[in-house]
């Protein structure tokens, strides 16, 4: 038996999803969050029937017809996977809103059940709905939800409802005139008379006792939180404030713990083997597995804590306001409003971030978002991130937040170049966002969020990046004659050969060296190799004092053994985070883009901001630091140049050659 949940964009169909099946897929207090359809098992303790039930959570909707991607995809499955019965998500605090998909539904004869989600908003809002009238008029089953509850949440009685449906037929209280598509005049009158009729069916079943005209409290929020002139500095200063929690204050601390576990496991595994296996084994097994394994996962707790914040940001609703916020800016670049929304999931991680594009209808908006969207630091970056401020600049807040925001500050740079290279100056598209209310962010719901995403970091931990720290030890540990390199000379290894053409490049941005040339390299298949590859290579098992209970302080300690400062750490971060993300996300963005043209000269655009970027960063601060430019300016200035000036080119040439055009897009 197949069950299909659909309903309105935040309706809570995820969340729902996640309540009947036990999954934890990533739920949003906004809209858009879904983007492909999920599917899972009911859990046995809802299903009494004894019969096996799968559900599959479909995108938002608003309509039946088709005008977004995520339309597509929940318009053909209903139609064309033909669903024993359809779960529709309704959201009970705005009825009226919701009943246009609900009447559209019914019309496909598919048996129906209403799930009057967020019935727990009523009793707040004012607002009485009699579900028994409502299930009369609409002809199917209505059962109040509360998907966010453990108990009294009205699951059993939906699943039991949808079960008794099953082979029934569905009738449906309002038919349709038949309508000529190509006709919008035929269109509009269409969705008037539905319109008017879901209007009458509510004045019929919903109590109102205050006056929507009045302002709630969220409506004053919102106006601090979401003004255009102080919703900026506030964001800075909320981003300012989950860095500091996470890297200066509750993450070191947490850290401290789990690295005392792994310096303990170190030990053991060494007494375990010392004098036992070969020298080779032993290195590879010590410094290679659990030097830099350990190393990447000893930010683990930076990491989730970071997560966990900004599950409680995203819960609480303030996500959608930053949207919101940032939305103004993009449409003035040439972006689509929508695009913030890959560029906030890409926080996490970019692959998903690159994929939620898809909802963008514009397709040189929807590429250019996907070229775009990996600049945004993501959840692989953060160790790196977490080791450079905690080393170089004594855990400062300002380092992450300033990350953010030279992303965001390269996104709308990238988007007014590239607007001008394709000539598509004159594109428009128009955001349609309906804020959420504020709630009280759930600790559950914020803590599922964050151990999913730290599953995900120790199973990437765990397989891509032990593999390639064994690899890079090994690479190491022998000279091109397969020789061991002896102690000392690592210089004359495998990974230094490769590695040595690479960093001569990297001379004018101040970390010409093959160890961060070889740990950059890395970084292109995972970004949290960056930090293990580091580990590897410069024998270094953690960066954390155990005794000090923080990351390892004093940059004169690292920067010592790695024999950079602190400029050119910075510089070493920036490229870093803002040069091509990994092959993973890169094949995301090839999926996306579904264009070659346009992913080549995505990488290579990256490539080129990235290496720019970090240019300035260490030529500019060693003017400041030193009173003199830093090694290999003349040539990295050559570069820099040639660089812009090709963009520049590209960008006059278009202004030349393409002719206006007016789109419109939603």
């Amino acid at each position: 038996m197949k069950i299909a949940l659909a309903g309105n964009p935040n309706s809570g169909k995820t969340t729902l999803f996640n309540a009947i099946t036990g999954r934890i897929e990533h739920v949003g207090n906004w809209a858009g969050v879904t983007v492909a359809k999920k599917e899972g098992a009911v859990k046995k303790a809802l299903n009494k029937t004894g019969v096996s039930m799968s559900v599959v959570d479909l995108p938002g909707a608003y309509s039946i017809s088709p005008f977004t991607s995520e339309e597509s995809i929940t318009s053909g499955f209903v139609k064309n996977e033909k669903p024993d019965v359809i779960i529709n998500v309704v959201d009970a605090s705005n009825l009226n809103r919701s009943l246009f998909f609900t009447t559209q539904l019914l019309e496909l004869g598919i048996p129906l059940v209403v799930a009057l989600n967020k019935s727990d908003l009523l009793l707040k809002r004012n607002l009485t709905i009699d579900s028994e009238k409502l299930s009369v008029l609409l002809g199917c089953p209505v059962v109040n939800t509360v998907s966010t509850k453990r108990r009294n949440n009205g699951l059993v009685e939906l699943i039991s409802e949808s079960a008794g449906r099953v082979g029934s037929q569905q009738i449906s209280p309002f038919r349709s005139p038949k309508v000529n598509l190509f006709d919008p005049s035929s269109v509009d009158d269409a969705d008037r008379d539905r319109f008017s009729f879901v209007n009458d069916l509510v004045y019929k079943v919903e109590m109102r006792k205050k006056g929507s005209d009045k302002y709630a409290l969220q409506d004053k929020v919102d106006r601090f939180l979401a003004n255009k002139w102080l919703g900026i500095p506030v964001f800075a200063m909320v981003m300012w404030t989950v860095f500091a929690i996470s890297q200066t204050y509750a993450g070191p601390f947490l850290a401290d713990l789990l690295v005392g576990w792994i310096d303990g496991l170190y030990v053991f595994v060494e007494g375990l083997i010392d004098g036992k296996v070969s020298p080779i084994l032993q290195s590879l097994l010590l410094d290679g597995i659990i030097g830099g394994v350990g190393a990447v996962v000893g930010f683990l707790p930076l990491i989730m804590v970071l997560f966990w914040l900004l599950a409680i940001l995203e819960d609480v609703g303030y996500m959608a306001r930053v949207a919101l916020i940032m939305d103004r800016f993009f449409k003035k670049v040439g972006l689509s409003g929508k695009s913030i929304i890959p560029m906030i999931i890409s926080t996490g991680c970019a692959i998903p971030g690159i994929m939620a594009t898809r909802t963008i209808k514009n397709e040189r908006q929807r590429r250019t978002t996907a070229m775009l969207t990996p600049f945004m630091p993501c959840g692989a970056k953060l160790p790196v991130i977490a080791l450079f401020a905690g080393v170089f600049f004594k855990d400062a807040a300002w380092v992450g937040t300033a990350m953010y925001f030279t992303g965001i500050g390269i996104i709308i740079a990238g988007a007014l170049i590239v607007v001008r290279i394709t000539g598509d100056t004159n594109a428009r598209s128009y955001f349609i966002m309906e804020l959420p209310e504020y709630r009280i962010p759930s600790i559950k719901r914020a803590t599922s969020s964050m151990l999913a995403r730290g599953k995900a970091f120790i199973v990437k931990a765990g397989t891509i990046i032990l593999l390639c720290n064994a690899v890079i030890q090994i690479m190491q540990s022998f000279n091109w004659k397969f020789q061991m390199v002896a102690e000392g000379d690592e210089s004359t290894s495998i990974l230094a050969g490769l590695a040595n053409p690479f960093a001569f490049l990297l001379i004018p941005l101040g970390f010409g060296v093959w160890q961060l040339a070889a740990a950059a390299i890395t970084g292109f298949i995972a970004k949290e190799n960056v930090v293990g590859t580091l580990a590897v290579v410069y024998s270094i098992t953690n960066f954390i004092d155990t005794e000090e209970l923080a990351l390892v302080s004093g940059g004169a300690d690292v920067a010592s053994i790695m024999g950079i400062g602190s400029v050119a750490a910075l510089s070493y971060l920036v490229f870093n985070l803002f040069t091509p993300p990994c092959f993973a996300a890169i094949g995301a963005m090839n999926s996306e883009m579904n264009s070659r043209k346009w992913l080549w000269a995505g990488i290579g655009f990256q490539f080129s901001m990235g290496y720019s970027l970090s240019f300035l960063t260490y030529q500019i601060g060693t003017l400041i630091t030193t009173g003199a430019v830093g090694t290999g300016f003349l040539p990295g200035l050559a570069f820099v140049l040639l660089i812009s000036g090709y963009f520049a080119y590209l960008m006059k040439r278009d202004d030349k050659e393409t002719v206006p055009q007016l789109k419109m897009s939603f």
